[in-house]
């Protein structure tokens, strides 16, 4: 039969099987994508864990994925799943295993609405003050047209966007009001994904 090389110890398996929307299987398959857009040699067939939370590759090899290589919120994502790391973990600049397993699984299509929700309003939350105010706005809309509008034009929309959706009038979007404007897009699920 050959030799199988056991990439995660059963407990690392179940382990990830419990915070994620992935079974074994896909969670290999995560496992193999994280290695192929490391160097060669750089990422190991089995981690310990250890390696699987301190094991960074830069940030900029998430655009070896395709889904992420043109999306205008390449480098915010990346921040918004590094940056909330535990004391005592890795300080090494990059994004390890573990993290790119939760990016991975916030994405799939097996998470919830409502957790794909709760990480879109943290990417757009640019200063993350827990509100979307008339800066995050502006910022997320000059990323999503990239130049194609001037200054004035971006200002006249995030002003009608907060003219719609503003509940409370208190210039910015709150967390619910912001699920509120997302439950009305009906392509929101379909546009935060990737494939596995």
């Amino acid at each position: 039969m050959g030799n199988k090389v056991a990439t995660f110890t059963e407990e690392q398996l179940e382990d990830y099987q419990d915070c994620t929307f992935f079974t074994r299987k896909e969670i290999l398959r995560i496992h193999k994508r994280f290695r192929e857009m490391g160097d060669p040699g750089v990422v190991p067939r089995t981690m310990t864990p250890q390696e699987a939370a301190n094991l960074c590759l830069p940030l900029s090899n998430l655009e070896k994925i395709p889904e992420l290589k043109e999306n205008p919120f390449r480098e915010r994502i990346s921040e918004v799943f590094t940056k909330y790391r535990d004391p005592g973990f890795s300080t090494e600049e990059g994004i390890c295993f573990e993290e790119f397993l939760e990016m991975m699984s916030v994405f799939s299509e097996q998470a919830p609405r409502d957790l794909k929700v709760f990480y879109a309003f943290k990417i757009y939350d640019f200063d993350e003050d827990g509100v979307l105010g008339m800066a995050d706005l502006e910022r997320t809309c000059r990323q999503l047209v990239r130049g194609g509008l001037t200054a004035e034009e971006v200002s006249t929309i995030c002003q009608k966007v907060l003219e719609e959706s503003d509940i409370d009038g208190d210039g910015a979007l709150s967390y619910l009001e912001f699920e509120h404007v997302i439950t009305r897009a009906p392509d929101f699920l379909a546009t935060f994904h990737i494939r596995i």
